[in-house]
């Protein structure tokens, strides 16, 4: 059984942060562990009040999963403030992981900046530097890269720059670029561009989104996939996740995704095309 370390808030709506990631990792047949950096009074229809964990106790937490089962993989979430950044980027030196997957929640779906500038520069010199995949989406790579993204093109150019940070891959995720029919998502592996296609599905069950994706790309890394079949693979899990979403109706605003897609159910890898 592969392991894996989340490090993130809570949601005590259920649909994203922590409680995202482990079902995520119950689907995709990977055994889940949590640091809780956050705790979140939230539901579909918002954020009311954020309690930040005391940083030493999130090392705590780390270091009490790692010197008893350890970890094939870490994934990263809602990291809070400065000192969380740090004490999260000394931890993964201290137990060298290779496999460090990161989701710089940092900014809304609505825009709105979710990390202090002086976080967001922890984020970026502490924990970009040395993530093997990096999954920011439109409005994260351009706080990451202070450039404009309207397109695949400025994508691109924000991937380049974002790698040369030291994330040895990125994902900029393609749900809120403008103007485009599909849901494209951009890899670059330090070599070559990759875009994976799907259809863009008009709901508003979208909540977690962000986090299921990296917690499958976190799940398929420590299972022993290379990155363009991680990604490949979580991209159609979260596509499939989203368009079974419309049967839960949870909650009265942006509702969670269908994550009961277990190990057993086979990834319908059709419903993404690779270009």
């Amino acid at each position: 059984m592969k392991k894996v370390l989340t490090i993130a808030g809570s949601d005590s709506g259920g649909g994203a942060g922590i409680q995202a990631d482990l079902k995520t990792f119950s689907a995709r047949g990977v055994y889940g562990m949590s640091a809780i950096t956050a705790l979140t009074a939230q539901n579909t229809m918002g954020v009311q009040s954020v309690f930040e964990i005391d940083p030493g106790f999130v090392g705590e937490q780390i270091d009490s999963v790692m010197i008893d089962i350890g970890a094939d993989a870490w994934k990263t979430g809602m990291l809070a403030n400065t000192e969380i950044i740090r004490i999260v980027a000394d931890r993964a030196r201290k137990y060298n992981i290779e496999l460090l997957v990161i989701d710089p929640v940092m900014v809304a779906k609505s825009g709105d900046y979710l990390l202090k500038p002086d976080a967001i520069e922890a984020l970026i010199s502490e924990l970009v530097s040395i993530a093997y995949v990096i999954t920011p989406n439109h409005y994260e790579a351009q706080a990451l890269t202070n450039l404009n993204i309207e397109n695949l093109t400025d994508a691109r150019e924000a991937a380049l720059k974002i790698h040369n940070q030291g994330a040895q891959n990125v994902v900029i995720k393609g749900g809120h670029l403008p103007d485009i029919k599909n849901a494209i998502d951009l890899l670059y592996d330090g070599r070559n561009f990759i875009e994976y296609h799907a259809p863009r599905i008009r709901t508003k069950n979208t909540h977690g989104t962000g986090c299921t994706f990296a917690s499958a790309i976190a799940a398929e890394l420590a299972k022993g996939n290379d990155i363009k079949s991680a990604v490949h693979i979580a991209k159609a899990y979260l596509t499939a996740a989203i368009q079974k979403a419309e049967g839960l109706r949870i909650g009265k605003g942006h509702g969670p995704t269908d994550h009961s897609q277990g190990e057993l159910v086979e990834v319908d890898l059709s419903l993404v095309k690779v270009k």
